[in-house]
C-alpha cells in the first residue's frame, strides 16, 4: 500500500506582516513626535531590537515569511510609488542649467564616491550602496540598488543609517554655509536640492531657508526630484554591471534587465505628469509610500544580529563623510556657475 504523503502546511505571511505593521506605526509615531527623526531609521532600530529580544525559535520562524514579503515586495511597491512625486513638467521648468547640475551631481557623485570607496578599501557592494544612496535619493535609492546586487543585509542597514546621520547633519549646515557664502535664497535652495541625500531632509532644509525669505523650498524640492528622476536609468545600469561582475541578485531565478518595480516607477511618473491626480491623491500616495518603505526597513532590521553588524568598521563611515563633502562640493560649484550667468 503506497505511503500517503501529507502536504506540509503552507507558511502564512500574516503574523510577520502584522508585526511589521505594528513596527511601522510605532516608527511613524516616533517620527511625528520628533520631526528630526527619520521613520526609516527608527524602524530599523525597532526591527533590530525585536530580532535581538530573545524570541523563541518557533516565533522567529513564524514571523519569517511575512518579514520576507515586507522587506522585498513592500519595499519595491514603495519605490515605485515614489514616481508619483515626479511630474515631467516640473522637471522641464528647471531649465537646462539646473537640470545639468542635478544630472552632474548624480553621475559625478556616484563615480567619485566609488573611487573614494575603493581607495578606502570598502567592498564593491557597500560602496555602491553608499554612492547611489547619497547621490540620488537616500534610503529608497539604496534599497533599489540592493534589489539588483548581491549585497548583505548589514550593508544596506549601514547605508540607511549613514544617509540619515549625514543628511540630517546637513539640514543646519547648508543654510549656515549658504549665508556665509552670500548665496541668495533661490541659490541656497538649488544647493540644498542638489546636495542633500533624502527628500525629507531637503524639505526640512528648504523650510529653514524659507524662514528667512520665501521661495527656497519649492526650488529645493524640484531640484531634488530631478535627481530622483535618474533612479530608474541608474538602477538599470547597475543591474547590468552587477550581472557582468557576477554579483547580481538572482533569488534563484532569472531577473529582468529592468526590474518590474522600476517600470512601475516610470508608470507612476507618467500618471503624475498627466495632471489627473489632485494634490490630495499625491499626498496620500506619499504617505503610503513612506509607510511601505518604513515597513520594509523594520523587516530588514529584524534580520540584523550582532554577528551581522560585526566587522562594519570605520571605512563605510569615512566613505559617507567623504561622499557627503564631494557631492555638496559638486552641487555648490554648479550653483555658483548658474548664479554667475
Amino acid at each position: 500500500m503506497p505511503a500517503v504523503l501529507s502536504a506540509s502546511p503552507r507558511p502564512t505571511v500574516a503574523p510577520g506582516l502584522l508585526v511589521a505593521g505594528a513596527g511601522t506605526l510605532a516608527a511613524l509615531a516616533a517620527a511625528h513626535l520628533v520631526p528630526e527623526a527619520s521613520p526609516l531609521l527608527v524602524a530599523i532600530v525597532l526591527g533590530v531590537a525585536v530580532a535581538n529580544a530573545g524570541l523563541p525559535t518557533a516565533a522567529v520562524e513564524t514571523l519569517g515569511p511575512g518579514m520576507g514579503v515586507a522587506s522585498k515586495h513592500l519595499l519595491r511597491v514603495g519605490v515605485a510609488l515614489l514616481g508619483l512625486q515626479l511630474a515631467v513638467s516640473d522637471l522641464a521648468a528647471l531649465g537646462w542649467g539646473t537640470a545639468l547640475v542635478a544630472a552632474t551631481v548624480v553621475v559625478a557623485g556616484i563615480g567619485g564616491s566609488l573611487a573614494l570607496g575603493r581607495s578606502l578599501g570598502v567592498g564593491w557592494t557597500q560602496r555602491l550602496l553608499i554612492a547611489c544612496g547619497f547621490s540620488i535619493c537616500g534610503a529608497a535609492a539604496a534599497a533599489a540598488v540592493d534589489s539588483v546586487i548581491d549585497s548583505r543585509t548589514r550593508e544596506l542597514v549601514t547605508t540607511v543609517a549613514l544617509v540619515v546621520v549625514f543628511g540630517t547633519a546637513m539640514i543646519p549646515l547648508v543654510p549656515l554655509v549658504a549665508e556665509m557664502s552670500g548665496l541668495d535664497t533661490r541659490s541656497a535652495g538649488l544647493w540644498a536640492g542638489a546636495a542633500i541625500h533624502e527628500v525629507a531632509q531637503v524639505v526640512a532644509t528648504g523650510t529653514a531657508l524659507d524662514a528667512a525669505a520665501g521661495g527656497a523650498l519649492a526650488v529645493a524640492v524640484t531640484v531634488k526630484l530631478a535627481r530622483v528622476a535618474l533612479l530608474a536609468p541608474v538602477i538599470a545600469i547597475v543591474g547590468v554591471v552587477a550581472r557582468r561582475r557576477g554579483e547580481g541578485r538572482t533569488d534563484g531565478k532569472p531577473q529582468p534587465i529592468v526590474p518590474l518595480f522600476l517600470l512601475g516607477f516610470l508608470a507612476c511618473v507618467a500618471v503624475r505628469s498627466t495632471g489627473v491626480l489632485g494634490p490630495f491623491v499625491v499626498d496620500v500616495a506619499h504617505s503610503v509610500q513612506t509607510a511601505l518603505l518604513t515597513a520594509a526597513m523594520f523587516a530588514l532590521g529584524t534580520g540584523v544580529r550582532p554577528a551581522v553588524l560585526r566587522g562594519v568598521g570605520w571605512r563605510p563611515v569615512a566613505l559617507a563623510a567623504a561622499a557627503t563633502i564631494w557631492i555638496a562640493g559638486i552641487a555648490l560649484a554648479g550653483v555658483l556657475v548658474i548664479s554667475a550667468r
